[in-house]
């Protein structure tokens, strides 16, 4: 159930990370959400290496923060990313 928590928690962060960091993104809603699932899964993935997020078997909140920080940091590199 790990990468499932994390797929569905990325939809759930990339929305609240479009929210957090507003602003016209290439791609708009979708690649925006996608970037939400990446970041999750990448930070969750951290979070679990780092021993800060442990493992995620269902739903909590430290796993929804970490979540929506992974989801924040790559949408700042992509925005980053496509400046170039």
């Amino acid at each position: 159930m790990g990468i499932l928590s994390w797929i569905v928690f990325g939809l759930i962060a990339g929305i609240i990370a479009k929210w957090i960091m507003p602003g016209k993104d290439p791609g708009g809603f979708i690649v925006t959400t996608l970037i939400g699932i990446a970041g999750a899964v990448v930070g969750g993935w951290l979070g679990s290496i780092t021993g800060l997020g442990g493992s995620v078997s269902g739903f909590s909140l430290g796993s929804f923060v970490t979540a929506i920080i992974g989801a924040l940091v790559l949408l700042a590199l992509y925005r980053q990313m496509k400046k170039f």
